[in-house]
Order: C-alpha cells, then structure tokens, then sequence
C-alpha cells in the first residue's frame, strides 16, 4: 500500500509540475479548461513568482532557446531557412505536415503586452500571386519567393524596394503598422494604419504589381480619426463581386460609431476598383480580422474578437435584401466587458440581451474562452463547403465543414500549434495546401493534408 501511495503521490506531483509550467512557460493550450481554471484561481503575480524560482532552470533553458532560434534566424538572413518539419494530427486524427522557414522580419514580443505600439509593428502577411509568395513585414519591408522552393531546405527569399517609407515621410505621417496585404488583377493592396497631427487612421494603398519595386499611392482613405493608439483598427482586403473589393474597419474604441451609419468605424465595406465609390455591406462589427467572399453562396463571411470572450464568425448573405445587416456591437455580444470598460455598459444596458431579442445578426459560432480569431479562408472541396478559421491566441486552425446553405455547422476539427499564433492564413489551390504566418519566430509555415 504504501508502495502505491508513493507512486499516486509522485504522478500527482508530476502532473503538477508539468502544469505549473506549462501556465508560467506561457506555453500551454489556452483553451485547455483545466489549466484556464486554474490560472483563472491564481494571481499573475505569483505564477512570475513560480517562474523566477522553482522554474528557474526551466525558464532558462526556455530563453536560451529562443534566443538561439533569433540568432540562428538573423544569421540565415534572406535564405528562407526550413528549420522545422513535423507530422501533426487533428483533434480528429487527421495528419497534417507541417513545415517552417524562416522570415527575416522581427519576432512579436510579448514581454511588452499583446497590445503593445510596437507589437503593432509586428504583425506581418502575405499573398500567393501565380507562381510566388508575397510577404509584408509590419514595417513595410517587401519580400518574395518561388512556390516550388517549399520542396527546397531553403526558401530563396528575394527582396522588393518599396516607397512606403518614403511616402509616410514626405506626408509627415507614423507608421502604426501594416494591416493586411492583397493582390488582384495586377495590382498589390495594403492597408495601413498612420499617425498624424489629426490622430489615428487607417486607409487603402496600391502599388502595381513589380517584382523589382513596389510604388504604392493613395487608394482609398476613410478620411476618420481616433486620438489615442488601439487595436481595433480591423484592414483586412478582399476580393469581392463586380469589380469591387472588401474592407473591414474596427471600432477604432468609438462605441457610438458602430451604429452609425455615417461613420465607417466598426462597418466591412465594399468599394469599387475604379470609381473607388464604397458601399457599406455590414455594420455593428467590433474588430474584423477576418474576410472570405465565397461567390457561389453570395456571402461574405467575416471574422472578428470580440471582448472578453466572444469572438465571432459571421456571414452576410447578399442574397437576402430584407434583412438589416447590422451585428449589434457594441449593444450585443456573446462575450463580456473589460473591467475597464464596465460603466459603460452598465450605464447603456448593453450585452445585456441575444443578438436575435435586438434584432441583429446571429453570429455563426461564438469562441468563449477568446481564440484569437484571425483570417477566414472559405472552400468548396469534394462536394463539401469548408471554412478554416485561423486563430492567435489559441495557436490553432479550427476547421469547419458547413451544411449547402451555411447554416449549420456539421463537423468541427482542430489543428493545434504549440506555442504559435496564426497571424495570416492562404490557401493555394495548384499545390492544395496552405501557407500560414506563425508569429513568434517569425516563420512562413507550410501546412498540408496527408489524408
């Protein structure tokens, strides 16, 4: 018995250990219930304690690492470096290969907070045009690469020249951060988020598509301002029906804005190519970090964070004139306030009431615990519509397979990448298999179906 005793008393602490760490290590599953309970039952304060001393060889070795992949990254410089490879299997057992090389961009640094100015600066996408891989740097910094070097243990990443720089100076303006990146029809798109004497803002660039040097200029401007730096900016492009492309614009933390159908905070609009005249598709939306247009529906399915919980996919369907398109941010909302943002909504009755007792749009599916959510990628395969959420928080590309209609969800899987967040999300139909942005490194990871 008291052999028994040992060994139940020695898994426990294994089990313990292992958890604690996995909590202070910032490593763990952050939709694993068991460990947000307990996370959620101690201060933060004394898990740094934890890390600092029980774990501190752990954590050492930890940082040791990292710094040895940054440096090892920075050495390789423009290569493209493939310097992981591995199988992966779904929540449904599904295997997936997966590969990461290297982007010679700087890593996202949480020390400084997930929010933080410079983080901004961090955050980086790409685009697949014919045979190569386009990527943008938070910065602004161009590179480009052949498909077929995925076979390769290196990239051959090539750098592109571009005015971005040179643009935000002579107009006086801040480089906040890139917010997505987009090509159609010969032409590359970037939205961008500025600052200058008005404030805050975000707007539409176009550069025609040269491999040798970018010139972007002014395409479309929402022409409003915010005077103090959030990340509720949304900047996701897409290509849309009749010569029109999509945009998403956060609330920019104007909670009147939503509503409003005079202002294009917190709205996903459509606008055209030529004549730039827009239209607003949807309104009521907080943070859009997510944009698909599958034309053979007629819908537009958008992703977006919501507050503490609650983020959210959602579709509009054209098709269907009768309905207000309106998705009732900042009134309703499957998630809760933040502390800081309690009086507000205590004082407006708001997330108080179901999106369909106000009359909104229900969401499709609502995250809770946050996933993170990011880029939406819609595909028709096999006889099967699918929808592949990507997410930051969670680490995860959550896939869904949807009825013919779209309204009910019929399967759900998950791909978990440990200590990853899914920034930018593409799909390549020659190669059927997708290529991802992974933040930390950061890394353009490669990820294809084995089944």
């Amino acid at each position: 018995m008291k052999k028994i005793a040992i060994i139940i008393t020695l898994v426990i602490c294994f089990v313990l250990f292992g958890t604690f760490w996995n909590i202070v290590s910032q490593g763990y599953d952050r939709q694993n219930q068991v460990i947000l309970f307990i996370k959620k039952i101690l201060p933060s304060h004394l898990l740094r304690d934890i890390k600092k001393t029980i774990f501190f060889i752990p954590d050492l070795k930890e940082k040791n690492r990292v710094l040895e992949l940054q440096v090892k990254k920075f050495e390789q410089g423009l290569n493209g470096e493939l310097f992981e490879k591995k199988i992966l299997k779904s929540n449904l057992d599904r295997k997936f290969e997966v590969k990461e090389f290297f982007l010679p961009f700087p890593r996202l640094d949480l020390r400084l907070g997930w929010a933080a100015t410079e983080n901004s600066k961090r955050a980086h996408y790409l685009e697949i045009i014919n045979d190569k891989v386009l990527v943008i740097s938070g910065l602004g910094q161009t590179i480009y690469f052949d498909k077929k070097n995925i076979n390769l243990e290196k990239l051959g990443q090539k750098e592109i020249s571009n005015n971005i720089d040179e643009f935000l100076v002579s107009q006086n303006f801040e480089l906040i951060g890139i917010r997505d990146l987009f090509y159609d029809d010969g032409y590359v798109y970037i939205s961008l988020q500025h600052k200058d004497s008005n404030g805050y803002t975000i707007n539409i660039y176009r550069s025609e598509y040269n491999l040798k040097r970018l010139t972007f200029k002014p395409f479309f401007s929402i022409n409003e301002y915010w005077d103090k730096y959030n990340v509720f900016s949304g900047g996701r492009l897409e290509l849309f029906d009749k010569n029109k492309i999509l945009f998403s614009v956060g609330f920019a933390k104007n909670y009147e804005a939503p509503q409003d159908k005079n202002s294009l905070l917190g709205k996903i609009i459509s606008i055209d190519k030529l004549t730039k005249d827009f239209q607003i598709e949807s309104y009521g939306h907080r943070n859009p970090q997510g944009l698909s247009y599958l034309k053979e529906k007629d819908v537009i399915i958008n992703t977006e964070h919501g507050p503490f919980g609650g983020d959210e996919i959602n579709l509009n369907f054209l098709y269907d004139n009768f309905q207000d398109k309106n998705y009732g941010w900042p009134i309703s909302s499957t998630g809760k306030p933040y502390p800081n943002e309690k009086k507000i909504f205590e004082k407006n009755n708001w997330l108080t009431k179901t999106h369909k007792e106000q009359g909104f749009v229900e969401p499709l599916k609502s995250y809770s615990p946050a996933i993170g959510i990011s880029e939406v990628v819609s595909l028709r395969k096999e006889n099967k519509i699918n929808l592949y959420v990507a997410s930051l928080r969670a680490g995860s590309i959550y896939i869904l397979e949807m009825s013919e209609n779209l309204k009910k969800i019929l399967r759900e899987e998950r791909l978990f990448f440990k200590e990853q967040r899914i920034r930018d999300l593409k799909y390549d139909e020659e190669l059927d298999l997708f290529f991802a942005i992974f933040s930390y490194t950061p890394s353009i990871a490669v990820i294809k179906n084995l089944n």
